[in-house]
Parts: structure tokens; sequence; C-alpha cells
């Protein structure tokens, strides 16, 4: 082979061999790169006593609510009242035309001044009979008689006088009277429609004051139950948040709770009562009952450090060897930037609490440790200045 072609040659093997030795290094450079360990910031869960409050979704109810329904047939005669206002107690609200009623109250008045004549009739013959028998005229039997037939006859007046009672309460069912102070509702029957006996005419509320009917869990119950024992049984003030998102102004205080609890969802139903002086809450209207509820060692953790696959909740814990380990949590109660967390974790694990969205499985990290006391001073001070 000629020298020249040998020269050509080794020319080409050092230039091969040198583009090589570039591209082995670029390569180690980039596995050394992978190797960087990065700073992240880590907390460890925070264990306090606190208190929280807990909604639940109440319905409203006057204290007393009634229906309004007719008790005699007949036409409706006059309005006194209208939709929504508030009526006194026996204020006259409808008038019901009846002319029958009004004819059993006549004939019934003439049946009893017909049976009072005919005792009158019987007290006189008795009178009579009484001096013959002074005389010995007539026998002691027709005394009895005459006096049979005077209790006969004042039955016949008191059944009379019984029935002219009736027919005259029958007839006062036309002037249908407020059962109470109240508003009353929407009056689905005009004047002059035909009503039958059990027909609707209204409903009247009074509802200076509220009951609010809302379900709890029997966890909750006996929690409730246990707190209650350690206020020395009186029962804690609660809220009514309304349907605008507002608070009612007036505190409320539970009551009572039903007797058992419901088989098929497990709560057991729970009435608080509310002032409503200026009578805002009307009846049928919903809200929910806050009740503030104490957590003995809830365990917090920052919302931040949280992330959600398949609606379950995650968490970065870093291992002894500083190793990044996924771990999912159960949360209990959120509260502005935190979460209750009630397993999954323990207050010695380190989770990282920022950065986590650059974050993968078994990745090694230099752990940076913030103490929650910091993590809560910085969200209060960020807060403020919104």
């Amino acid at each position: 082979m000629p020298i020249r072609q040998i020269e050509k040659r080794m020319k080409k093997l050092l230039v091969a061999a040198f583009f090589g030795f570039l591209t082995l290094a670029c390569h180690k450079k980039e596995e050394k790169n992978d190797l960087v360990v990065e700073n992240y910031s880590v907390t460890s869960p925070a264990v306090v006593d606190t208190f929280l409050h807990t909604d639940y979704v109440a319905e409203i109810y006057a204290v007393q609510n009634v229906e309004i329904r007719a008790r005699v047939k007949g036409y409706i005669e006059k309005i006194h009242i209208d939709e929504g206002k508030f009526v006194q107690q026996g204020q006259l609200m409808f008038t019901i035309n009846n002319p029958e009623l009004k004819e059993d109250v006549i004939r019934t008045k003439a049946i009893v001044r017909s049976m009072t004549t005919e005792l009158q009739a019987a007290e006189l013959d008795l009178n009579n009979v009484k001096k013959l028998v002074e005389k010995n005229v007539v026998s002691k039997a027709e005394l009895a008689i005459a006096q049979n037939k005077v209790e006969l006859a004042n039955a016949k007046v008191e059944e009379a006088q019984a029935n002219e009672s009736f027919a005259k309460i029958k007839l006062s069912y036309c002037q249908i009277k407020a059962p109470f102070s109240g508003f009353t509702n929407r009056i689905p029957n005009k004047v002059g429609s035909l009503i039958e006996d059990g027909t609707l005419l209204t409903t009247i509320s009074k509802n200076d004051e509220v009951f609010a009917y809302f379900d709890v869990s029997e966890k909750e119950y006996l929690n409730y139950a246990n707190n209650f024992k350690e206020q020395k049984n009186t029962a804690p003030q609660v809220t009514l948040m309304l349907a605008n998102g507002e608070e009612h102004p007036f505190k409320g205080r539970i009551e009572t709770s039903e007797g058992e609890i419901d088989p098929n969802t497990g709560n057991i139903a729970f009435r608080a009562r509310f002032s409503n002086p200026e009578r805002i809450l009307k009846h049928g209207a919903s809200g929910k009952v806050r009740l503030l509820k104490r957590y003995h060692n809830a365990m917090l953790i920052p919302q931040k450090a949280t992330f959600e696959i398949q609606d379950r909740t995650y968490v970065y814990v870093i291992d002894n060897k500083n190793k990044v380990k996924s771990r999912a949590v159960k949360v209990s109660q959120r509260l502005p930037h935190f979460f209750i967390i009630e397993g999954g974790l323990t207050k010695e694990d380190r989770i990282i609490y920022e950065g986590i969205q650059n974050v993968k499985e078994d990745m090694e990290v230099k752990p940076q440790f913030v103490a929650m006391s910091e993590i809560g001073r910085t969200l209060s001070k960020n807060d403020s200045l919104k």
C-alpha cells in the first residue's frame, strides 16, 4: 500500500477517535447532570387542639305553621285578607256563603220554641194534677204520668237546644278567623269559588321564631353528645347561614333530636331554634346550620403539599435516604391553606412542601426543613396583604 494512502487512513482514524471521545464526554456530563440533587422545602405535620366549624344543610320551618281549610261547603263570599300579609289572632279572613246553614239555624230555633211551649203545657198539666190529687179527685198514678210528661218535654227542649247550638256552630264555620297572629300564604281560591269541606284556603305562619332541622351522622351525634356532657348539659350556640351566604344575626341553640337513627341513611335529625324578630326568615326557607366542633390532636398539613389522583389525595414523603415516595392520605377537614389528616401520616414524617410538580417517584432530594409555624405565619401574612 502506498505511504500516502496509509497517512490518509491514519488521519481518518484519528478524527473518528477524537469525535468519539467528545461524544463520550458529553454523555458522561449528561449523566452527571442527571445525578444532581436539588433542594426542596419540606415540613412535618403539626398536631394541635383546635375548634372548627362544620356546616349542615338545614330546612327552616316556622314555629307555628298551619293550613286554613274550609269546614263547610259553599261559595267564597268575601276575602278579608291579602296574600303574604300579617294578620292578628281572631281577625276575620274568609266569609263563606251557605244558605242551608242559615236555614238550619232558623229551623232549630223554631223547634226550640215549639218544645218549650210543650214543656210549659206539660208543667201546667202537672200543677193541675197535683191540686186534684190533694183533693183526692184523681189517683197518684195520674200525678206520676203528668210528671213523666214534663220530664219528656224537658228532654225534648234540651235536644232542640243542642240542635240549635250545633246549627249555630256550623254556621260560624262560614266565618273563618285567624287562629293566631302570623303571615298568610297564597290564596288559591278567589271570591265566588265553590269549595268543599276540607278545601285549602291558605296557610298561616308564625315566624317570630323558626326551627332549623338538619341531619348529622351517627359518629357526629356521639361526638356532640360527649361535648354536651362536657359543657354541663348546656346546649352550645349555633349559627345559621342564609341562602345568600350571609349570617343570621341571631344565634340559636339545639333543642332536641329525633328518637332514633334512620336505618337507611345512618343519620339522625337535630332541631335548633332561632329568634326571628324582623321576620326575615320564612317557612320553607333553606340554609346551613354551622356547628363549632372541637378537634383533639388534629394533624395539619399544608394544602400546597398535596396532589390528587383519581379522587384520592397524596403527598410526597422523604425517607431516611432522602428518596421521594408518594403516599395516600385521608383528609378529614378542609381549612384555609391546610388539611386535617385522619390517616396516612405520622408527626415524624417529612413531606415535600414546595415544588411537588417537579418531583418524581424514588427521586433523591436535598431537604430544607421549614417548620409548620413558619408556614402558618407566611400564609397569614400573604392573606393580610391581599
